[in-house]
């Protein structure tokens, strides 16, 4: 969900040298440490988030919002949640392979209705579960709109990319301490919940911290979200993903505090492959939870092969075409709300038909599922 420009340099040596010698300090854990339970939770050893991503066949999927749905609150809410397109449309997930999905919350859904968020959530868990699919569930978003109200959520802007995407909690309100206990509140509850839920991936904390030009000034919700989680000490891992690698102490916080390697890569496979290399230094399983922007040269035919090769994780950006309008690019809206020359994102139109059917055929190349008709 990157909107702003990624430099494409190497990264900054502090940032390398906090993944090598974070790896450096991981590896002299012994193996017992690995596999005992603490009463608070600690960040994983090196071993034992390698065992835990063996113990996963190959991850594929995508950020997922249901086409219905404008942003997470359009999508949480108990008046707008819509069971039977989540289902639909996760049954074409299936039929690519996809095996895990990512998707956001939001503190507000939850503080209108506690309860009620928690069963749409297991609503949610239970269809994906049928479609054979596991669910990474993130917390808090520093991109788009910076003012999330509850309720009816706005209809989209002809031609803009997110147009009613809404941060999470929102600015200033992330840099607001005051608000802090009820923030803590939600993700102990939500957390606790779902603690052992073997239907849950992993839960990433914080989608980039920093956007928006907050940059460090989301280190204290950063810093609150992983202690509040660490408390809750759940079965899964967590982390929250690297996207601009010009934030240095953002960076190296969440590389030496997550379980799991996480990151977002919207560039062409060559600069793609160079954050990789360096990523790897940390020893660490990595899973790729945002890629794919056929505008940037960043496509399924040239990035998907390389993190099956390298045996990363594969989270696209888009699935679904609808009211969240991201087969428009970023920074380029189109007025008149015509189909663009290539689309950005996305990978099926709303009837189910794929936007390009040699990316479906590449697709379930790589995943290794056959579609239904192969199947008769």
């Amino acid at each position: 969900m990157i909107k702003t420009s990624i430099a494409k340099s190497i990264l900054p040596v502090v940032l390398f040298l906090s993944i090598a010698l974070s790896g450096i300090a991981q590896k002299k854990q012994t193996k017992t440490t690995a596999t005992q339970v603490a009463t608070t939770g600690t960040v994983w050893s090196i071993e034992k988030a390698n065992a835990w991503y063996a113990s996963h066949p190959w991850l594929s999927g995508a950020d997922f919002l249901p086409s219905t749905a404008i942003n997470q609150l359009e999508m949480w809410q108990g008046a707008t949640f819509d069971s039977a397109t989540i289902d639909r449309e996760l049954g074409w997930a299936q039929g690519l392979g996809f095996n895990t999905m990512r998707v956001y919350l939001h503190s507000l859904a939850w503080k209108q209705d506690p309860a009620g968020f928690k069963n749409r959530m297991n609503s949610f868990l239970n269809i994906a579960t049928k479609h054979g699919i596991t669910t990474l569930f993130v917390f808090f978003d520093d991109c788009w709109n910076k003012v999330p109200e509850i309720g009816k959520q706005p209809a989209p802007k002809t031609g803009i990319h997110n147009s009613g995407w809404v941060q999470d909690p929102g600015q200033p309100m992330s840099s607001d301490t005051t608000l802090f206990p009820e923030l803590e509140k939600y993700v102990t509850d939500v957390m606790t919940h779902f603690s052992r839920d073997k239907r849950i991936l992993l839960w990433d904390l914080y989608n980039e911290p920093g956007n928006s030009g907050k940059k460090d000034s989301s280190m204290a919700l950063l810093k609150n979200v992983f202690k509040w989680a660490r408390n809750v000490n759940p079965e899964q891992p967590i982390s929250a993903g690297l996207w601009d690698w010009s934030f240095e102490k953002l960076n190296a916080f969440q590389l030496t505090n997550s379980d799991i390697v996480t990151y977002h890569n919207y560039e062409s496979p060559e600069w793609h492959l160079r954050t990789i290399q360096l990523l790897k230094a940390s020893g660490r399983p990595l899973i790729c939870t945002e890629y794919m922007a056929r505008t940037r040269n960043s496509r399924f035919s040239n990035i998907l092969p390389l993190l099956k090769q390298q045996n990363i994780g594969a989270i696209n950006w888009g699935f679904v075409a609808g009211k969240s309008n991201t087969i428009f690019a970023w920074d380029t809206p189109l007025p008149n709300g015509g189909d663009p020359d290539e689309w950005f994102h996305d990978i099926f139109l709303p009837d189910g038909k794929p936007y390009r059917q040699d990316e479906v055929n590449l697709i379930r190349k790589i995943t290794g599922v056959k579609a239904k008709t192969e199947n008769k």
